[in-house]
């Protein structure tokens, strides 16, 4: 997705505090689905796995896993946006610090509330961040670079999404109820909330 000067000009402190909070809600749902203890998103089942291995914290895994993907865009000749950058430097912090302080709750009923709050708050945030424009999130930009090379959408998803959580699985990564609730679920939800929550141009910068 190309940035034009005009999105970066139209409303910046508006653009940013949207796109913050929708990076924070993003980085709490994912904290919310490892104190729920059903499973998690498949890319955090990947970082899961890796962190069992490695002397890095989960949020530091989802980091570093999000650098090596923007490198991919590269021979896809997909162009990251300032929401990209900031999708991938701010997700993993904020995903820690919800480990670290959200509690882990006992009862299977919470337990379930928590699911439905992740993905609840992976819609909004996702429709808050991404409806910026300034940019997909990393892993979503290798979804799209994939298409624009002939790969229908399902089947980009299906083998980014297949691939890691296969590897996180067999990493030790934690798969369960949630994680099927969370591939059923999320991709519908967003398509939902992005027309919603998507900040067009003023009316200044439309065309006549």
């Amino acid at each position: 997705m190309e940035l034009s000067r005009s999105r970066l000009a139209d409303r910046p402190v508006v653009r940013s505090l949207r796109l913050l909070v929708g990076l924070v809600l993003f980085g709490l749902a994912l904290a919310l689905l490892v104190h729920g203890g059903l499973g998690l998103d498949p890319w955090t089942v990947f970082s899961f796995g890796v962190s069992r291995h490695v002397t890095l914290t989960l949020g530091e895994v989802t980091v570093i896993s999000s650098v090596v993907v923007l490198l991919l865009w590269i021979p896809l000749r997909q162009r990251p946006g300032l929401g990209t950058v900031a999708n991938a430097l701010v997700v993993g912090p904020v995903l820690d610090l919800g480990v670290a302080w959200l509690p882990t709750p006992d009862a299977l009923a919470l337990q379930v509330l928590f699911v439905v709050l992740a993905v609840a708050f992976v819609a909004v945030g996702t429709g808050l961040y991404v409806g910026v424009g300034w940019g997909p999130g990393p892993r979503d930009g290798l979804m799209t670079g994939l298409v624009r090379l002939g790969l229908p959408l399902y089947l980009a998803r299906t083998l980014i999404e297949g691939t890691v959580l296969l590897i996180g699985w067999l990493l030790g990564g934690t798969v369960g109820l949630a994680t099927v609730v969370y591939a059923l679920a999320v991709g519908p939800l967003v398509g939902r909330v992005l027309p919603r929550l998507t900040l067009g141009p003023t009316r200044r910068d439309r065309p006549a």
